[in-house]
């Protein structure tokens, strides 16, 4: 998997001034928040940012070089300006990678069902999923292989292949997807 790095240097100015006047400079604004809570206070080049963070999903880690030490990251949140089509803040979240992380992802589908293949409906019944796992080990997107699943068949929650480093919050015997039968 490709490691995304982005280089920062802490910052000591605060206010709407000292950020405009990062951003006519072509930098912004950033902070970092560690697991205990405190925060960093950072500068960081617009074009770097925007290039990761249009790539990455919410649970990618990144690499962040606070003055040159490498720190392990993901991506919080992010201020964006979509008339101008520019990012105005970003925050930072720093993990260990020794402590598990819980995430929720949007389930998404892989192939057709044979079910419907044969004129039945597919039903979705949850949406998504809640994942604990280190912070290295998160699966980037978690896909549902549904081309197997028959009229009157059922894809549960422990049907979905994530590996043993990640931990299935969700509980085990929620239904996915069914396929119903044609109506008549």
């Amino acid at each position: 998997m490709e490691q995304f790095v982005i280089n920062a240097k802490t910052r000591k100015e605060t206010g709407k001034r000292v950020a405009k006047k990062l951003r006519a400079q072509g930098r912004l604004p950033a902070v970092a928040y560690n697991e205990k809570g405190e925060s960093i206070m950072l500068d960081i080049d617009a074009t770097e940012f925007s290039k990761v963070w249009r790539t990455i999903t919410p649970s990618t880690t990144i690499n962040l070089k606070i003055d040159g030490q490498d720190n392990m990251a993901f991506i919080q949140s992010t201020e964006y300006d979509i008339k101008a089509d520019k990012n105005l803040h970003a925050d930072f979240h720093i993990v260990s990678g020794t402590k598990p992380v819980i995430y929720t992802y949007k389930i998404h589908y892989s192939g057709t069902p044979a079910g419907v293949l044969q004129g039945g409906f597919m039903v979705k019944h949850i949406p998504q999923i809640k994942i604990k796992a280190l912070p290295q080990d998160l699966p980037t997107t978690v896909v549902a292989e549904v081309s197997a699943i028959k009229i009157g068949e059922k894809l549960l929650v422990k049907d979905l292949n994530l590996g043993d480093k990640v931990t299935v919050m969700t509980p085990a015997e929620d239904v996915i997807i069914s396929v119903a039968p044609p109506k008549k």
